[in-house]
């Protein structure tokens, strides 16, 4: 349809031909070919014109209309690559997004003031591209071979409680210890009642029960902080209270391995600038704040 607008506009297969970059031929048969596609005649041919059909000036003004919407959509896309700008949509983990996201985003909008962040927090995978989603944060030893994955950093899951709790009840020497401890659980009664342990020389699984069950770790962070139970969470969901001594852990030798978190986004060299400067920037802001494994 290109070809025949130019065509109409020009005046003759010559002119267009020259405007579109192409042989004459080439035109030619791209408007034939159109023509034989709509099943009629678009342009009346003499030797010393063209003119319009009646079906050749209509389908032309659908055309026309066509030719400005997209330059009107290139323009809008030239507009949004020239400075960062529109809604950046995050997914993260509960304790990541928390800790490790939600304190860089107002020094990321005060420096691009024209972008806006919405980040849903959750433990469940969610897919980018059908959730409309920018960028991910996942913790997986697998990352997903369809998308872009820079790793962060990694993490583990540990026990622990609060001193006040562990004067208390005592600490556990071995996991089997936990069965006579409150363990808070995480989720679910019925998912994670069964904790599993890893030693040297074998997998240990231990059925523990508590009097409180919360699907958020910061609610269960600071029930332990309280001093109600044992919890079991990954080291970044720990990390600043056992730095200041709010919870001590236990059972170190029996932790998880590690687990990696990467940042990942759709591959896509047509990036948003908006997801492309807040990579940038929160790679170059996170490096800072932690210049060494958060792994404790």
């Amino acid at each position: 349809m290109v070809a025949f607008a130019r065509v109409v506009e020009a005046g003759s297969f010559t002119a267009a031909a020259r405007d579109l970059g192409l042989s004459t031929p080439v035109v030619s048969k791209r408007v034939a070919s159109l023509e034989h596609e709509l099943g009629t005649r678009l342009l009346h041919r003499t030797t010393r014109k063209l003119s319009l059909t009646e079906a050749g000036s209509a389908l032309y003004q659908h055309c026309v209309r066509l030719i400005e919407e997209a330059k009107m959509a290139e323009m809008a896309v030239a507009r949004l690559n020239e400075a960062p700008r529109g809604l950046l949509r995050i997914t993260a983990p509960f304790s990541f997004g928390s800790n490790q996201i939600a304190p860089a985003i107002p020094e990321f909008l005060e420096r691009y003031p024209e972008v806006s962040v919405e980040m849903v927090l959750s433990d469940r995978i969610i897919d980018l591209a059908e959730d409309g989603f920018d960028l991910a944060v996942r913790q997986t030893d697998d990352p997903q071979p369809n998308l872009v994955a820079k790793r962060l950093t990694s993490t583990r899951k540990l026990i622990c409680a609060s001193p006040e709790y562990w004067r208390k009840h005592g600490k556990p020497l071995k996991p089997a210890d936990l069965e006579s401890h409150n363990c808070i659980l995480y989720g679910s009664l019925s998912s994670n009642s069964e904790w599993v342990f890893n030693s040297k020389e074998r997998e240990e699984r231990v059925r523990v029960k508590g009097n409180f069950v919360v699907n958020g770790p910061e609610a269960l962070r600071e029930a332990a902080v309280g001093g109600l139970g044992v919890i079991r969470l990954t080291s970044i969901a720990i990390l600043q209270e056992v730095k200041a001594g709010r919870l001590e852990t236990a059972l170190d030798e029996y932790a998880s391995a590690d687990t990696d978190i990467y940042l990942m986004y759709l591959p896509n060299r047509y990036l948003s600038k908006k997801t492309r400067v807040f990579i940038d920037f929160y790679m170059e802001w996170y490096a800072k704040r932690n210049p060494k494994t958060l792994c404790l």
